[in-house]
């Protein structure tokens, strides 16, 4: 019979909602959420693949069609390398759809697909309730909007909305302060911050502009200050080492904190954009000392005042990343880096950061106070609300 529009996938639904997967044996079907397998752990382990395949038969909704090609692709890729069987017939949908997955894969590293894979299971069991801190020492706490892990000397903060690119909600500002706070006393050496899926993080999510409290604008905007205010400040005085792994584009308040970090590594793929402007809003994070101090005035005029959105390779060029990875080696690369970092001696580090950090630390805090009071000015004026009603207004018509 004829077969116009209907998408494989939609056929795979359809025709075989049993859709298995070889990985080693039955796995049943498993639901819809989001595609996301860049942020993640540190270079998984084969002990770290197989408890993921014991995982995935714990999930209680099915991800879709799409996600459980991808899983089976990423399998197929750890667990036998590229691609490397005849294409199925056309009219054999299922197969081909599976024989597709596996192909796009092309040449990443079995190491890669491992590590990918371990992360998108994570995320989608992150994605049925709230994520734990998992720490070989227990003391576990639940977070809302992140994954925090603390292991061989690493506290990693992941944003955990992938399905809404990271978008920073009210409440993960409140948790990101609250996991920084946690890390900068535990007894880890060094902290990490990614994200989960494709994105590093969006920067502000913008539904938060559209909470008006009783008190009206003005009282939105005291309130969203004094959290901006706070949430700098947690990382201007965090007494570590701290590194950015950037797996993806940052937007907003995600790349002008960064000034703030000891180091930032990034995939290439990576974009760094502070539309500050085009919102009728200013700049901050410190990114109005940090990044004229790092680039230079003029280049950082570019990015701050009119909206220069930088790729991976001229963020590095200008010394706002350390260094830009492969695409296909960047978890692997940057995660086998940092376990070597975390053996480092401890109290060595986060003296020698006071001295690198302590001179400017003044100067940053009060820098923080004046970008929070202009904001609060900015966020009650015609002109900030007009830009982001018309960002709205576009959005709604996409």
């Amino acid at each position: 019979p004829h077969i116009s529009h209907l998408c494989v996938v939609d056929f795979l639904w359809l025709t075989s909602s049993r859709l298995t997967f070889e990985c080693g044996q039955y796995v049943r079907s498993i639901p819809c959420v989001h595609l996301h397998t860049t942020g993640a752990s540190m270079g998984a382990t084969l002990e770290d693949f197989n408890r993921a395949k014991d995982q995935l038969g714990t999930l209680k909704k099915d991800p879709g069609n799409e996600v459980k090609l991808k899983i089976y692709a990423l399998f197929k890729q750890a667990t036998q390398g590229p691609c490397n069987t005849s294409k199925p017939g056309m009219l054999d949908f299922v197969n081909k759809a599976k024989w597709d997955a596996w192909k796009s894969l092309g040449s990443v590293s079995q190491d890669e697909a491992r590590q990918q894979y371990v992360d998108l299971i994570s995320s989608l069991l992150a994605a049925e309730g709230p994520a734990v801190a998992a720490s070989p020492t227990g003391g576990a706490k639940a977070y809302e909007t992140l994954i925090v892990t603390t292991e061989d000397g690493i506290a990693t903060i992941r944003l955990n909305r992938p399905q809404k690119k990271n978008a920073i909600t009210l409440e993960m500002y409140n948790e990101l302060m609250d996991a920084l706070d946690v890390a900068g006393k535990d007894d880890s050496v060094i902290t990490v911050i990614t994200g989960s899926g494709n994105y590093y993080c969006s920067g502000n999510d913008l539904n938060n502009f559209t909470k008006i409290p009783e008190g009206g604008v003005d009282k939105m905007a005291k309130d969203a200050g004094d959290l901006l205010l706070r949430y700098v400040k947690a990382y201007i005085d965090f007494p570590k080492p701290l590194i950015a792994v950037v797996n993806g584009p940052a937007v907003g308040i995600s790349v002008t904190v960064l000034g703030l970090f000891d180091v930032v590594y990034a995939t290439e793929s990576a974009t760094f954009h502070t539309p500050f402007s085009q919102l009728g809003q200013s700049p901050e994070g410190c990114s109005s000392y940090t990044f004229p101090t790092i680039m230079g005035p003029a280049k950082a005029a570019e990015v701050l005042l009119f909206n220069k959105k930088l790729t991976a390779t001229q963020a590095c060029e200008l010394g706002l990343v350390t260094e830009v990875f492969p695409d296909s080696s960047f978890q692997s690369e940057v995660w086998t880096r940092l376990k070597a970092y975390a053996k480092l001696p401890p109290k060595s580090l986060a003296l020698s950061k006071q001295l690198i950090r302590g001179v400017e630390k003044d100067q940053l805090h009060a820098v923080n106070v004046t970008e929070v009071e202009r904001l609060k000015e900015r966020w009650v004026s015609d002109e900030c609300m007009q830009a982001i009603m018309s960002f709205f207004q576009g959005k709604s018509k996409l």
